[in-house]
């Protein structure tokens, strides 16, 4: 891929693969800390939605700081603020004072000082790639996102039987200062704008406007946040009760993640024209497919079903990330961003209850089937709007050259050229 031959955005996917790969560590580590002073699951459940909960609240907050302020330089605050954390967590470790609500309290701090990141990430891309090429950016940073994050979790047994838990709570600490120093070492021609003239609720106000601006754009950010709702749980709870065994459950879940990094890199290399009907769609795509898995009672089956649904999930957020770094004006990308994956941590935290309930009520077979369907009919839904949006509104790129013919309701491609005068 050419893009990996530019400087800034080499830094910018080995730094941000670290990154992810140590947040994966992080995760698995967290968890396995939790049973381990307490053996209880209830535990393990209450430091996973520490993490999750912060960041449904504070994202999009902290997305306005990303906007109004350099998102380069709050990045790197970020990561050496999350170093922070970490060493005082290992000194308490070490004193054998960690008790759960400390380590609960931990991981909620650190998901707080965290909200502002991903935002500023997302929105930073434009700033260093040019418009035109923008899908492929998306796709290859989620080939790293993805592949680091499915690897992080398997390194925590070797840390664990060659070292020690403070050891993988250390490499984590590590990751957080190769993604800080490889952020300082990016060049933006024009950074984003300093100062904060304007205030805070302005500011917010300003961004939920600017969204409501773009429906096409409001329409995939909330089909993505309901249709994750409805489906991430089932990976984890439904497929345990699917599979019944340890083993062949870490597989399908390997196998999952394989096919999640093979999509985002075919996605990568893709000119996607139509990148909010794409994003839309591919729900219905991974509807189809999920929705027999919980009749299967082959374990190869189920792996064509996982690798499928995993190729599908790939095509559901890099098109949107593009579509909003395209259609958002700068100056409120980070917000609508922020927004996104403030509603990515909702939707993760509630969908294992979602799944849980609906396996209960409806048995593991017909709570598939019925996820299935509910995402076939939540995609149509989206395209149908999709298309009533792009008949009464004319879709031009906010962000670039002006888009294509509304009847089309597609976003043309621009040259790089543009990016540098609006930057």
């Amino acid at each position: 891929m050419s893009l990996l031959r530019d400087r800034n955005f080499l830094l910018l996917f080995v730094g941000q693969g670290v990154s992810r790969f140590g947040d994966g560590l992080y995760t698995a580590a967290t968890a396995w800390l939790a049973w381990s002073l307490t053996k209880d699951p209830a535990a393990v459940a209450l430091v996973s939605v520490a993490a999750f909960a912060p960041a449904f609240v504070a994202t999009f907050v902290g997305a306005s700081y990303a906007d109004r302020y350099d998102r380069r330089k709050l990045m790197i605050a970020t990561d050496l603020a999350r170093v922070a954390v970490l060493a005082a967590a290992l000194a308490l470790m070490s004193l054998g004072l960690l008790d759960l609500p400390l380590l609960v309290a931990g991981t909620a701090l650190l998901a707080l000082i965290g909200a502002p990141f991903a935002p500023a990430r997302n929105a930073i891309v434009p700033q260093i790639v040019p418009d035109d090429r923008l899908h492929q950016a998306n796709g290859l940073l989620q080939v790293a996102f993805r592949a680091a994050f499915f690897v992080g979790p398997l390194m925590l047994a070797p840390l664990l039987t060659y070292g020690s838990l403070q050891l993988a709570l250390v490499v984590n600490g590590l990751t957080f200062v190769a993604s800080a120093g490889a952020v300082a070492a990016i060049r933006v021609t024009h950074p984003a704008r300093t100062g904060g003239r304007v205030g805070l609720w302005s500011d917010l106000a300003a961004g939920l406007g600017a969204v409501r601006a773009a429906p096409d754009v409001l329409v995939v950010i909330v089909t993505f946040v309901l249709a994750l709702a409805l489906t991430s749980g089932f990976l984890t709870v439904g497929l345990v009760a699917v599979v019944g065994k340890g083993g062949q459950y870490g597989l399908l879940l390997g196998v999952s993640g394989v096919a999640e990094v093979v999509g985002a890199l075919l996605i990568a290399g893709l000119r996607i024209r139509r990148p909010a009907l794409a994003a839309v769609l591919a729900w219905a795509l991974l509807g189809i497919f999920r929705a027999p898995l919980g009749a299967v009672t082959s374990g190869a089956v189920a792996a064509l079903l996982l690798v499928a649904t995993g190729l599908a999930s790939a095509l559901t957020d890099i098109p949107l990330i593009a579509l909003v770094q395209q259609r958002i004006p700068e100056r409120h990308l980070a917000k609508a961003l922020g927004l996104w994956e403030a509603g990515v941590a909702g939707a993760l935290a509630v969908s294992p209850f979602v799944a849980s309930t609906a396996i209960t009520l409806a048995g593991v077979e017909a709570a598939f089937l019925l996820s299935g369907a509910a995402l076939v009919v939540l995609a149509a839904t989206a395209a149908l709007t999709l298309a009533r949006v792009s008949a009464r509104h004319p879709l031009r790129r906010v962000n670039g050259a002006a888009g294509e013919e509304a009847g089309q309701g597609e976003v043309a491609h621009k040259s790089g050229d543009g990016l540098q005068a609006r930057l």
